[in-house]
This record gives C-alpha cells, structure tokens and sequence, in this order.
C-alpha cells in the first residue's frame, strides 16, 4: 500500500524530535522540521510522485539529501536512520517532548542528567523534586510540567479527522476491490464525522466470512493483528490506528449500521422509543416485544421506519434533539459544499503563506467561488511575518490591480488582525478604514483569567471595525486547550454588535465547535466558514468546516458566505 504524505512528515518530525534531544546539529534539525511542513502543503501524494520518478526537489525546502529520505520512506516504510536513533535515544521520550515548555534542549537535560527515559520516569523525578534541583528548571517549571501532564491526560490520544482520513482511505480502496464483500462501510465516530477519532469501525457483508477476515488480515498496512474472528478482527496500522472489521450478515447490515455508528446516547434514546412502541430494537434489527416477529434491518432506513422515524443522517446522531426534530418532520436541511460562495480567510506569502495572492485567486476560482478575503496577519504576530501598516497598503494596491482583471470575481481586502490585550485592534482606525474586512482572533495571552479575557473580547467587538471573530477559542485539538471565555455571551455580544463569529475549518482547529454552531443558529446569529488556508490545496480543508456545520446543525441560510457577493456585502 502507498505511503501517504502524513506518515512521511510524521516520520521526518519524529526523526528531528530526537535529533534534537540527542544535541544534533540545529540547521539539519531545522531542515527536516521545515521539509515536514512543506509537504503538508504539498497537494499530490509523494509516493505516486516518487513511482512516476518526478523529482521532488521542485518543493523549496526538499533538497537532495531530504528527497532521498522521503524515498527510503516511500519504499521500504521507514527510515533506517531512524530507527538506528532509537537505539540511542529512547523513543518514549517523544511523548515527553510533546509536553508543553519542555523544548529539546530541556528534555536532553531531564535525560542526560536525571535518566528520564519516558512519562513514567517523569512522574517519579516530579514526585521526588528532583528536576527543581536541575539548573534552569525550578519549582515553577516543575508545576508547569504537572500542569501540561494533566492538560495531556484531558486532551487525550484521539487523531485528527483528517489525519484519520488520510490513513483509511487507502484501505477501503484496498476493501473495496475484494469480490465477494457487498456491502463495506465505515462506522463510529468517523461516520459521525467528529472532530477526533479514537478508533475505526468497519461493517461488511458478502461471502464466506473467513475468506473475506482473511483478504482484510492481508493488508500491507497491518503493523499488528491484536485479534481475529470470523465475525470481527482488530488490527494497527501503519500510524497508530486502531481498525475493528464486523463482518455481518446482509439481513442485518442495517441494524448493525445504525448501532455500530452509534452515538451511544442516540442508541439509547432509539432503544426507550423502541420499547414505548412495544418493540426492541438491536444490532440485528428491529422486533416485536411480544412475538418477535421481524420489523426490519437489511437497512438503515428500514430500523428507523420500524420506530416511526425518518432516517436521521450520522452527522445528527448525537440525541441533542434530533429524535424530537424527526418525530415532527422537522429535521434540519443542512448545508453541503456546494453552496459556499467564498472563503472569508486565506493567508498569501505577505505573511505566512506559501502562495501568491494571484495562485490562491486561481485556486479560489476552480472551486467555483465568487469571493475571496486574503487575511494575512497584523504586524504584532512577527513570528508569522505579521505586516505593518505600509506593507498592507502595498498589498491593497496588489489587490486592487488584480481585481481589474475580474468580471466574475472579487478579492475582497482584508486582515487577521490581533486583538491585542486591552481589546484594541492591532492597526489604526486609519488602515482599518481602507479594508473590506477585518477578521479579529486571539494570538497571545490564552490563559488570562476569564474575567479579563472576556473583557478583551467585549471591548473588542464594540469596536466598529471588528466584522469576523475568528477561531474564537483559540482552540488546537490535541494541543491547546481553549481560551476562557463564554460564548454564550460572546454569541449575544455579536448579535448586538451586528459582527459575525467563525467556523475556522483548518482540520487542527475546527473552532467554533458543533454545540457552539447549534447554539448561535438557535440564536439567530449567522456563522462565516473559512478555511485559514495558508496555500491553495488548502482550500480544501473547507470540507471539515462543512462536516462541523452539518453537526451543528447548520442549513445554508445559516452561513454568511453561502451567499452571493452583492448579497455578502450588503450584511457587511
């Protein structure tokens, strides 16, 4: 099976990480931290790339010696000098240095002079005040590092959707060309379309069982078989991911199907309506209490008949009123990508993107977008290149040139600008003037106390010029926790204020959450989805705003960007 462009810069990453803890030269470290991060935004699969022997120093930042790596990782599935690294330098010790304010310099300190080989041995030297005695740590850093553990344990070990996504596609592809399965399809959390996934289920039917538990076993990206029977198989991939396979039995696919994608709590709820009716319902259909007669179960739609309720699409199956909605033939007409008319916030190479204003106006344009907003970054982000007042006015005149060669299409000038400690806005009113519109996020100071922070926010969107708060949280799933706010209040506050509030779809972010997204419909207050693009195949990311809209609840009405670019304007 291929190996995909995640698994290659995770590798590259993992290569660095403990290079780094090993005190190694600090421009190579650079080099493959840098090379890791390009092919995140590299759009074509680099193992198809390498097999049509196209030459990947095309890429700035893959040089020889790098494409050469990447190579040995497309072949043979990892990296030897990887793997001779983790015979000197304990590969437990990467969990450590995910730790927040544990940087390489300080874990090659807690390894080289206390032995602290993994978590386990971190907690013993914290319980025992040893690393306060190291020079540079102390018991503040000590405190800290208890408060990232714990941080990490709340956080937990989910991956990414997309990261997820990445990794399973191939097998389903790999799945789907076995003969005698009819019927494949994924479960879970996954079909649900969370945010972060804890494992894969996998439903299929066809053939003889054995002989379809043993063409999954065959796949080339099972690094582990934890279990096999002929009804269900668990194995690891390449990566970490966990995958049950269920093999069922074609009159029961739909049962299973709906049990087996869950949420628990919806599963619940369908099991007390169930009984109200004098039914029961399980993985393996729907039956009568009394005779147990046979209700249905070959499909989906076919259980939630049996119970008197439309079929509810996985996305809804959470029990936040979906089984009310569905009762009174109210269920909600959500949104789908096709009706997104722009992407309200991208970022070009005036600050921290990878592309020209033109190449993401090319991108924006084969998607079918009316509109675009470029919203490189305020001057106080410096660590992103952040512009200052007269670096934007040039980039207003580029844009301004460029929208003449239009007819159907508009960039539309814009900024993510900081929304500084105070709840000013990081430019003057002057500058802010001469925009389109102004996106105002979070960048620093993510742990004031929430009586402040929510001071710095309220005085923010009294600001006249503030239109878009953008990734309001300040949320990075497995990373950052968000910052302490109410977004009750902050929903209210843009209500008043007449501004709008963001869907950031950037996969590592996807903030605002769902109950957030059906809170502010509830509300009445319309939501913008972006992507906060940073190169043109990110635009594609718009795909995981939409997966959050549809859980929460959202129909294109309740998108401000569904719209047209006159009719946009006009809410502006």
């Amino acid at each position: 099976m291929p190996i995909n462009n995640n698994f290659i810069a995770e590798t590259l990453n993992q290569y660095a990480d403990l290079l780094a803890i090993k005190g190694s030269n600090p421009f190579k470290i650079r080099a493959y931290r840098s090379a890791a991060r390009k092919i995140g935004n590299i759009p074509r699969q680099l193992s198809d790339m390498i097999k049509n022997d196209e030459n990947l120093q095309q890429f700035s930042g893959i040089g020889e010696g790098i494409a050469e790596k990447i190579a040995e990782i497309v072949e043979t599935g990892q990296l030897h000098q990887l793997e001779e690294i983790k015979e000197e330098v304990p590969k437990e010790l990467l969990e450590v240095l995910k730790l927040d304010g544990l940087g390489p310099e300080r874990v090659q300190d807690l390894y080289q002079k206390l032995n602290i080989q993994n978590m386990e041995d971190l907690d013993k030297a914290l319980n025992s005040q040893e690393i306060r005695k190291l020079e540079g740590f102390g018991p503040k850093t000590e405190a800290n590092i208890r408060n990232s553990i714990e941080k990490k344990k709340r956080l937990g070990d989910r991956l990414l959707y997309n990261k997820v996504e990445e990794y399973i596609r191939p097998l389903i592809e790999y799945m789907e060309d076995c003969e005698i399965i009819h019927q494949l399809s994924l479960a879970g959390s996954f079909r649900r379309r969370k945010e972060t996934i804890g494992d894969i289920d996998l439903l299929a039917t066809g053939g003889e069982h054995k002989a379809i538990r043993n063409y999954y076993l065959a796949y080339e990206d099972i690094v582990d078989v934890i279990s096999k029977g002929e009804t269900k198989s668990t194995v690891k991939l390449r990566g970490g991911l966990q995958v049950d396979l269920r093999i069922v039995d074609q009159e029961n696919y739909g049962a299973a199907l709906v049990y087996f994608t869950g949420s628990k709590d919806h599963n619940i709820r369908l099991r007390h309506l169930a009984r109200e009716q004098g039914k029961k319902i399980n993985e393996y259909g729907v039956y009568i209490e009394e005779t147990g007669e046979s209700m249905g179960g070959a499909t989906e739609e076919e259980v939630y008949n049996a119970i008197d309720l439309p079929y509810i699409i996985p996305e809804l199956r959470e029990d936040r009123g979906e089984i009310e909605a569905a009762q009174q033939n109210n269920l909600p007409n959500l949104i789908e990508q096709d009706d997104m008319k722009g992407d309200l916030q991208m970022h070009s190479t005036y600050s921290d993107g990878s592309s020209s204003i033109e190449d993401m106006a090319e991108a924006a344009q084969k998607l079918g977008y009316e509109y675009i907003a470029i919203t490189d970054h305020s001057q106080r982000v410096t660590i992103a290149n952040g512009l200052k007042e007269e670096e934007v006015l040039k980039e207003i005149e580029e844009i301004d040139d460029l929208n003449k060669q239009f007819d159907d299409f508009k960039i539309l000038k814009a900024i993510e600008v900081d929304i500084l400690e105070d709840g000013t806005l990081d430019y003057s009113k002057e500058l802010l003037d001469k925009l389109d519109l102004r996106v105002c996020c979070v960048h620093y100071k993510f742990d004031l106390p929430h009586e402040k922070q929510m001071e710095r926010i309220m005085r923010a969107m009294e600001n006249p010029y503030f239109d878009i708060f953008g990734h309001p949280t300040a949320r990075r799933l497995n990373d950052r926790e968000p910052i302490d706010i109410d977004m009750e209040k902050v929903i209210d506050k843009a209500i008043e204020e007449n501004c709008y509030i963001e869907l950031n779809a950037s996969p590592e972010r996807l903030d605002i959450n769902d109950i957030y997204c059906k809170r502010a419909k509830e509300k009445g207050l319309k939501i913008v989805i972006s992507t906060d693009a940073h190169g043109p195949n990110q635009l594609q990311n718009m795909k995981y705003g939409i997966n959050q809209a549809r859980r929460g609840w959202l129909s294109p009405k309740d998108v401000l960007n569904t719209r047209s670019l006159n009719d946009f304007l006009k809410h502006l």
